[in-house]
């Protein structure tokens, strides 16, 4: 039905009308408006204005598409895509909805004539594969799988899922990489379409000689031999291989095409073994040439020598930080000459004491000395320890102490060069002394 009547004829308006500008309410068909129709107040030479209620449209709809709906609706298809209508196509277009765009597009574009004359329709032979109420999935493509009789244990060290008949590293693993990065672009050309179906066939072809590789291994029971073959995990950590031991074995890769597995892991043993003797046998030829038989002699060998070491060092650092000092020591060995030549002949033992009280005086200008307790000032003079490391070592044993009580794992990390007795000597003194509590 028309939304306007000529005011004159009072006949419908369809199209083009003429609205009068000076009066209200006076609209005119054209052929009222051509033969200068006159009404009540309005008169001939009013001024006027046209208006098209019935825009012209591709296709004869009663409601009417324009020309530039039409136009935006096809790039909308061509830049989003067949079936983006929601968010996509519907706001490009703007003035029509979602549903709208979809049946004006399906009804005139793909199921019309248009539609009948571009899209070529061909009807290839699909197989059904849905699959009916409580069924397998795809029936007519999963065949069903012979279980193979293996334990949690062996399905887990080689990785195998039983139920979907796969591995966690296939043959030929990295085969999806050649049509991961596959797709399809708007603007390919035949070389490019063609190009991308070649990498599809060499992923199938791929992955029909994975499924032929793991057809022969279940034929042949080949996943049981190879689970018999696979030695339990012992508990105890495996030993980590240190960068020497590492390069030794990359060396003597060149043997391993002469020896099997077995032969060659029992050789890289033998080798490390041969290594670890040698060294073991020099260590006590060193014990030795130093005068000890005993086995139960080393380590108050390897105590006195690191006390003897620690205080070179604690003199050395004295001597070059306090120069003050160092004229007075001059001055008193000018004063006393004949006491120093004394010295040279009196034993080690018999100065001991004496070194002691000096050691203290020397350490009570390093840092830290003044936090320690009585007790701990002799700990540090008798290990030959300055307070700074003390400190350090004293808090890293009981911050890790702490948080074993709270159940937190930790991996105690001291300091690089710490003797194994000092440890030992400065856990059972915070042990005696209440600091921590015996493991």
């Amino acid at each position: 039905m028309a939304k306007y009547r000529c005011s004159y004829c009072q006949s419908d308006i369809s199209g083009y009308r003429a609205q009068c500008a000076e009066c209200f309410d006076i609209d005119l068909c054209l052929q009222c408006f051509s033969c200068g129709a006159e009404l009540g107040t309005h008169k001939r030479d009013h001024s006027y204005k046209i208006f098209n209620d019935s825009p012209v449209g591709a296709f004869d709809i009663t409601k009417a598409w324009s020309l530039a709906e039409e136009t935006m609706l096809l790039d909308a298809v061509e830049q989003y895509g067949f079936g983006n209508w929601q968010d996509d196509v519907a706001s490009h277009v703007e003035s029509r909805s979602a549903e709208e765009c979809q049946d004006h597009y399906v009804t005139f574009y793909v199921n019309g004539s248009i539609g009948r004359e571009t899209i070529v329709l061909t009807k290839s032979p699909v197989k059904d594969h849905s699959c009916p109420e409580g069924g397998p999935l795809s029936p007519s493509i999963t065949t069903p799988i012979s279980p193979i009789e293996l334990s949690i244990q062996e399905q887990h060290d080689l990785g195998y899922m039983p139920f979907r008949d796969d591995f966690e590293r296939e043959h030929d693993n990295e085969a999806e990489t050649v049509i991961s990065s596959l797709a399809n672009n708007y603007d390919d050309d035949e070389l490019d379409i063609a190009v991308k179906l070649v990498q599809v066939d060499r992923y199938r072809t791929r992955l029909k000689e994975r499924e032929r590789r793991k057809r022969i291994a279940r034929e042949y029971n080949l996943i049981q031999a190879a689970a018999s073959l696979i030695k339990p995990k012992s508990q105890t950590p495996k030993k980590r291989t240190s960068k020497d031991e590492k390069e030794f074995q990359e060396k003597m890769k060149v043997y391993a095409q002469f020896q099997s597995s077995a032969e060659h892991e029992e050789f890289l043993e033998k080798c490390q073994e041969e290594k670890e003797l040698k060294a073991r046998i020099t260590e006590l030829w060193k014990y030795r040439e130093s005068g000890i038989t005993k086995m139960d002699e080393v380590d108050d060998y390897e105590d006195e020598l690191y006390k003897r070491e620690k205080k070179r060092e604690n003199k050395k650092k004295l001597g070059s930080s306090s120069p003050i000092k160092r004229v007075s020591m001059v001055s008193k060995k000018a004063a006393g000459g004949i006491e120093e030549k004394l010295d040279i002949l009196i034993d080690d033992e018999g100065l001991k004491d004496e070194g002691d009280e000096n050691e203290m005086k020397d350490m009570s200008i390093l840092p830290s000395y003044g936090m320690l307790s009585e007790r701990e000032k002799k700990l540090c003079n008798s290990i030959g320890m300055t307070p700074a490391n003390y400190m350090t070592i004293k808090t890293c044993i009981i911050k890790d102490y702490l948080q074993r009580r709270q159940g937190i794992p930790v991996k105690i990390r001291y300091p690089s060069g710490l003797d194994k007795t000092h440890r030992r000597k400065i856990m059972s003194f915070l042990t005696d002394n209440g600091w921590i509590m015996a493991v």
